[in-house]
């Protein structure tokens, strides 16, 4: 099929040469993109890289992003469902916590809704604890939810997003109940940080560079990450590594409008591929500590089935779904 398509292609393009007409060349992309959450924020800043660095490497001729707030992301989906149908100049970011938001608010709106275009970026989290704690590694913590569950208080971002579920999932590698775990959602890093600074919280969880500063300077001890390898110059081991099966990235992606063209998929797929395979791009994984977790439309539809369902299922232990 493949060969079929290039053939055809080739058999237009030199029927035009023919003719003596030169190809269309696609018009540059003007693009709004939706950061389906508050400015500063991680998919903020996803959407703000992704418009710097489309620009700069000429993908796309205009970027502009605009921020919907609430629930989780869903807000901004719904939003996004109704105005970007059929369109290929609107784009939006997404991750692992709205298919969480999704399922814990019993959204109207879901993924299926809308086109995925690319999986992009992955962050791994980072389990802490403040400076003072008795507990050291991740045996010690694992030994403390098991024996009183409800009494380990875990400090995170929003309900039912990533950092909640590594929580259950600790819980339950633990041999915990997961439904027990006494986790408090903050609306932003800054507070999670006082929190475990002040000594109000047993442990907690965010992406490694909302703590970075605070592990580097020993406010913070950080136990582990929770993604498949280490960061590059960061000295903290994997869960994997100290014997605990759970490997989990806070990932983010990129998707269209629901009823797209071929043509405006593909548009949208050549923009994307020529962002991430640029020098900028690396630049800012680099800078901003960011893994390259990227996965082409089609890859990224099955993962986003795959991600439902592990999500759905963790969401259901710990009581935030049926």
């Amino acid at each position: 099929m493949i060969i079929l398509k290039a053939s055809l292609r080739a058999a237009g393009l030199a029927a035009a040469l023919a003719l003596g007409a030169a190809p269309a060349a696609a018009a540059p992309l003007e693009l709004k993109i939706m950061a389906p959450a508050g400015a500063g924020g991680g998919w903020d800043s996803a959407a703000r890289a992704m418009q710097q660095v489309l620009m700069e490497t000429g993908a796309a001729k205009s970027v502009q992003v605009v921020n919907v707030t609430g629930a989780g992301g869903t807000v901004g989906l719904a939003q996004f469902v109704n105005e970007a149908r059929g369109s290929g100049s609107q784009l939006m970011v997404g991750g692992i916590t709205m298919v969480g938001a999704i399922i814990s608010n019993k959204a109207p709106v879901n993924l299926t809704q809308v086109t995925p275009i690319a999986r992009l970026t992955g962050d791994p989290l980072v389990i802490v604890v403040p400076k003072n704690s008795p507990i050291r590694t991740v045996a010690d913590l694992a030994g403390t939810v098991k024996q009183d569950t409800a009494r380990t208080i875990w400090a995170g971002g929003s309900a039912g997003g990533a950092d909640h579920i590594l929580a259950a999932l600790f819980a339950q590698a633990a041999g915990a109940d997961a439904a027990k775990i006494n986790y408090v959602a903050f609306s932003g890093g800054g507070e999670a940080l006082a929190a475990m600074l002040g000594g109000r919280v047993t442990a907690g969880i965010s992406g490694y560079g909302e703590f970075e500063s605070q592990i580097k300077t020993g406010e913070l001890r950080a136990l582990a990450l929770s993604s498949g390898k280490r960061l590059e110059g960061v000295d903290v081991p994997t869960l994997k590594e100290q014997g605990v099966d759970i490997e989990l990235i806070n990932w983010r992606g990129v998707f269209a409008g629901p009823d797209l063209s071929a043509e405006q998929k593909a548009a949208f797929a050549g923009a994307v591929d020529t962002m991430v395979a640029s020098e900028p791009w690396a630049k800012v994984l680099k800078t901003r500590g960011w893994d390259n977790a990227f996965l082409p439309a089609e890859a990224f539809r099955s993962f986003i089935a795959a991600e439902n369902e592990r999500v759905g299922t963790v969401l259901k232990s710990i009581g935030l779904a049926k």
